[in-house]
Parts: structure tokens; sequence; C-alpha cells
């Protein structure tokens, strides 16, 4: 999509109009739903029986509820919403409608069997890609520039990560493989990167398929702050551990420090001692913590202790894409770090090429203007920051996506994670959960205060 380069310099404030070609676009949907949907089957075919059907954790959905979601949610906005189609199976609405059932009760409903839903999500895609082939792309909102299509392809990737977490939870044997990242030369560069003081245009209102939270652009004046040059890594993380983090109340919050203290929790998840070693399970292997790689699997309880211990703090979201987007050269905010193109292999640890974050300083063609690496790709990184809605937010287009999650309950990350596929990942884009969360691919970095800088 490197045709929607945006143009979002502070001293004019406003943005260049996206020019685009209908048929390119047309392309682009049609790779983005069908990368999606390669990914989703390969996730519900390597596994079967209980593993399947089953639950693996209260937190999780069995992995063929997410399946006929992914297929109900693009019968309903691609053939009913776009298409004006009548309902192929109306009265599964309900079952797979997440805020009717939270994930803990789902595995008692009717739901449809791997073969029905299989041929449901069939169906589904081969109406759904001749309504793409119908659409004009433009005059209307929901599919200007093909934004429900973008919509539909980000929706089964979000779902696709939700489903290698259920894979990750999952206890057995190993049943995904994929090869691991290229091996990376120790970082020897600076540990932290300076960002200037000053005014920076946040979000966006021109990338066409962004999501509502991620609209409009404004500016931000942001101080100047020391941000760590790559996520905290595992042996740095471990550091921590050894020195009693986890038993010295004084880096934790009150609720952070009952959280842990409840729940009996004393290092990452999947973490466990073994001698004088830490091991971890990955997608069924056990191996040792490797400690040039981010720590991965932390809460935002544990992320902000960390950061406290060393003297430090979580960036907040509007230091974290400054310090991703803002080029100091030319006043812009770009689409990636690395500038306006879209994400290659060379850039970013995406799209569940591999199985694991790449270690610490990797990509060097994916940094910042400012010198900062891995902000896109590799591990989902906490934010100070509670997930509010930007000045002048509109819903867009059902509210259930952001709006519902606005306030203090939720915490911010940012720049994806190697779950994460391209579509479903920018500069701009916000993810959210719960500071207990761990399940997810979660690490961070930390930043300091410059004033006077």
């Amino acid at each position: 999509m490197n045709n929607f380069a945006e143009d979002t310099g502070i001293e004019s404030g406003t943005a260049a109009e996206p020019a685009f070609d209908v048929e390119t676009l047309r392309e682009q949907a049609l790779r983005a739903l069908v990368t999606a949907r390669e990914r989703t089957t390969l996730l519900t075919s390597c596994v079967e029986g209980p593993d399947l059907t089953g639950q693996v954790s209260p937190l999780m959905s069995p992995l063929v509820w997410d399946l006929a979601h992914i297929g109900n949610q693009e019968e309903q906005w691609l053939l009913r919403a776009v298409g004006g189609q009548e309902a192929i199976r109306p009265e599964i609405d309900s079952l797979y409608d997440a805020f009717e059932h939270p994930r803990a009760e789902r595995p008692k409903l009717p739901l449809l069997s791997p073969e029905d839903a299989r041929g449901y999500v069939a169906e589904v895609r081969g109406r759904a890609l001749e309504v793409l082939e119908r659409d004009v792309l433009k005059g209307r909102r929901l599919t200007e520039a093909g934004f429900a299509f973008g919509m539909i392809a980000q929706h089964e990737q979000q779902h696709d990560e939700t489903m290698l977490i259920t894979h990750q939870l999952r206890r057995g044997p190993q049943a995904l493989t994929a090869p691991d990242p290229d091996p990376a030369p120790p970082f020897t560069g600076p540990s932290e990167v300076l960002v200037p003081g000053g005014p920076f245009t946040m979000g966006t209102s021109t990338e066409p398929w962004a999501l509502d939270n991620e609209r409009p652009a404004h500016r931000r004046e942001v101080a100047p702050y020391w941000i760590d040059t790559t996520p905290v890594t595992n042996g740095a993380y471990q550091a921590f551990i050894d020195d009693g983090g986890y038993d010295d109340e004084r880096w934790w919050t009150p609720d952070g420090w009952a959280h842990i203290r409840q729940h009996g929790i004393h290092a990452p998840l999947f973490w466990h001692r073994d001698g004088g070693q830490w091991l971890r399970r990955r997608f069924g292997v056990t191996e040792v913590v490797p400690p040039d790689e981010p720590v991965l699997h932390v809460s935002w309880f544990e992320a902000d202790a960390y950061a406290r211990w060393a003297g430090r703090r979580l960036p907040t979201e509007a230091e974290w894409e400054k310090a991703a987007r803002h080029d100091p050269v030319s006043g812009r905010s770009t689409r990636y770090p690395w500038g306006d193109a879209d994400p290659a292999p060379r850039h970013a640890n995406l799209g569940q090429r591999h199985l694991r974050p790449a270690p610490a300083g990797s990509y060097p063609q994916g940094e910042s203007p400012l010198g900062v690496r891995q902000l896109i790709g590799d591990v989902w990184e906490w934010t100070a920051s509670d997930f509010l809605p930007y000045p002048g937010f509109q819903v867009f287009p059902y509210k259930e996506y952001s709006e519902v999650f606005f306030g203090p309950e939720y915490k911010v990350l940012r720049g994806g994670s190697f779950a994460v596929d391209e579509v479903a990942c920018r500069g701009t884009f916000r993810n959210w959960d719960y500071p207990i969360r761990r399940q997810i691919f979660s690490g961070f970095r930390t930043a300091r205060s410059a004033e006077g800088a």
C-alpha cells in the first residue's frame, strides 16, 4: 500500500489527499484477504480433536470458534453491508458475537463443527471475492479506498494472532514450526537515544485502512526524553529477577503488587527455573531462555516495575509514536520508522515468519531516523498510557471496535509483534489490554525524561 504515503508536516498542519488506482487497490485487498486466509487455514489445520474444539484456557476461545467468527464477521460486513446480500446463516450471528458471549462461555455454545465451520468460511469467502470484484471502491465511506476489505483482512489477522496465542498456551507436542530469525551480531550501539522536544503529528487522517482509534492526525507537544534503542532483553530482565524485583514492593504499583502476590508470579509467563538456569516453553518446545532476545509475555505491571527498578519509566504513547514516526530533518511523521514504504523482511519481524522475537538490535534497515530499532515487530510494547480517544475521534464503522474500551482500565501497546501481519501493523496502529495480561506477545522498552536537553 505504498501508494498512500502521507504528508503530515506540522508546518502546514494538513495531510495530502491520497491518490490511488482502483485496480491496484483491488489487488491489494485481494492479496491481504488471501494472505490472512492462508494463515487461518494453517492455524486451524495443524491440530484436530480437542485441540481444535476445546478450550486450552478460559482466556481464549476454542480455535473452531475463532474460525467461524472470522467467517461471520466477513459475512456481516462484506456480503451484507457492502454487497447487500441476504444472510447465509443468520441463526449463528449471536453464537459468534464476541460481546454477547465471553470467552469462558464459548465452549458451552452449540458451535459449528470443524467441517461445518470450514465449509461456511469457504462459502463466505467465495461470495466476498465476487463482491470485491464488482465494487467500485469509492463513493461510499465504508468502501472508499477498499476500507471494508482492509478492515476484514485486519480483523482476520488479529484473530490469527489470537489463535497463535492459543497455540502457545496449548499443552502437548509441537504443532507449528518456522525458521528462526537470521543470526545477528551482538548489538554494540548506544543503549538509549535522545528524542528532541517539540511538536509532531500523531495519528493519521489519510492512511486508508487505519481504524477509527488511529484518527485523526493531530499535533502533539512532547518534552525531550531518552528512549531505549532496543526493547528490554531477557538478560536484562533476569537481572531484575535476580535482584529480588518480584519480592520488593518498592517497584510495584499497589494493584500490581497485590496481583503478583495473589497469583504467586515470580517470572514472565512460561518461564521456570531449572537448577541455575531459566527455561521457557515456546510452542511445545522447552528451551533455555535466550538472553539477547526481547523479553516476552510480561504484563504491564511487570514492565512498569522493571522500569522503576532500573530508575526509568515506560514511555507514553505519544513518546513511543514520536520515536517511531518523527523525522527531525523533514518534520514529517512517516508511516513506519524506516519511512513510507510497506514493510519488508529486511525491516521487521512480522507475519509469523518466525515464532520468536529476533535478537535485540536486529533489523538496522528498519530503524527510525533517530536510530531507534525494532519499534515495529518482534514484541508488542507496553506504554504508560491509558487507552483514550484522540481529539476529534469519531466512531467508524461501529462503536464496539474502539469506543467501548476507552478508559483507564486498559493500557496501550504499540508496535506489533512477530505474530502480527503487516496489514494490522503500522506506525499509528494502537493495541490495548488489561495491565494483568501476559499471554499476549508483549514486551517493552523504557524511557527517561531529559529536561533541559
